[in-house]
């Protein structure tokens, strides 16, 4: 049986980035009233963490008595990659704060991203607030940039993020994301080879990968079993939209039966956002998803 759970996008959709803490509240309420038992929460940046993690014992008490759990945290925290020590020093003890956040909520899994490099962007940049779609980037490499030092402090941050999760019994993942320093499988894998760490695993998010022009079914073979976790949404591959289930080109038999073929036993998270019919389009890929499971025997 699928354990179905749903990601904290439905909030920002619906409420903004990030959410207010009264907005957070009634997010969980809406969550708990499409169904869901299992639930995401991120903590965006410094004060929306650091008030998640004042708020934490209230937060948990609600779920509790809407019959929800908290499965997966997020602290959103670009500042854990930035080439300035200081900044990055700040960054790495917020993460700390946000694994007492997982850890308090009984999560499996706390979740950090490779976010974008520190490239002079001319307008629009990406996930400057929150994720938009079919968006068009120009960019100025800075002369003293250096992909390099920028590769060695993500990697050496990985390894500490890593320590830190397997220390408080958590599991650390991060999903390859469309603009981000690690945007596709492959460069997950790099990630993963220079970590070199068994507590780092991967999430698989269909929508980020599809428009990165991935084959799925190949990005299931090629993370196996580092898959622990998995973003569900739809989309063209033109852009990476996070559409409901059925409503784009995802070959989702191919994506289910290779998880299956490597004993995937996680949640499916269902990731939409930016839609019409919000409550609908999240009731429709539960259905979707129930409907593939049957089919498919899994």
């Amino acid at each position: 049986m699928l354990k179905v759970a749903c990601c904290w996008l439905y909030a920002i959709s619906k409420y903004g980035y990030p959410p207010s803490v009264p907005d957070t509240f009634a997010a969980l309420e809406d969550m708990a009233r499409l169904g869901f038992t299992n639930v995401e929460l991120e903590g965006v940046r410094k004060e929306n963490l650091l008030t998640i993690h004042s708020e934490r014992a209230k937060l948990k008490s609600h779920s509790e008595r809407l019959g929800l759990r908290i499965i997966n945290f997020c602290p959103v925290l670009p500042s854990t990659v930035s080439l300035d020590g200081g900044e990055r020093k700040e960054g790495l003890e917020l993460f700390e704060v946000g694994v007492e956040c997982a850890t308090y909520f009984g999560c499996e899994t706390v979740q950090l991203d490779s976010f974008t490099p520190p490239l002079r962007f001319k307008g629009e940049s990406p996930y400057k607030e929150a994720i938009k779609f079919a968006r068009p980037f120009q960019v100025e490499i800075d002369p003293a940039f250096s992909w390099q030092e920028q590769w060695s402090v993500l990697v050496d941050t990985v390894k500490r993020c890593a320590r830190m999760a397997a220390h408080a019994g958590l599991m650390l993942t991060m999903e390859p994301r469309v603009g981000e320093m690690v945007s596709n499988t492959d460069a997950m894998l790099r990630l993963m080879d220079h970590v070199d760490d068994e507590n780092f695993y991967a999430v698989l998010d269909t929508g980020h990968q599809n428009a990165q022009k991935e084959i799925l079914p190949l990005s299931v073979e090629k993370l196996g079993s580092r898959i622990k976790y998995v973003h569900v949404s739809d989309n063209d591959s033109r852009t990476n939209e996070h559409l409901p289930l059925g409503k784009g080109t995802i070959d989702w038999d191919g994506v289910f039966l290779g998880l299956a073929k490597h004993n995937f036993d996680g949640f499916i998270a269902i990731d939409i956002g930016g839609v019409e019919n919000l409550d609908e389009a999240y009731r429709e890929s539960v259905q979707f998803l129930e409907r593939l499971a049957q089919r498919l025997g899994l």
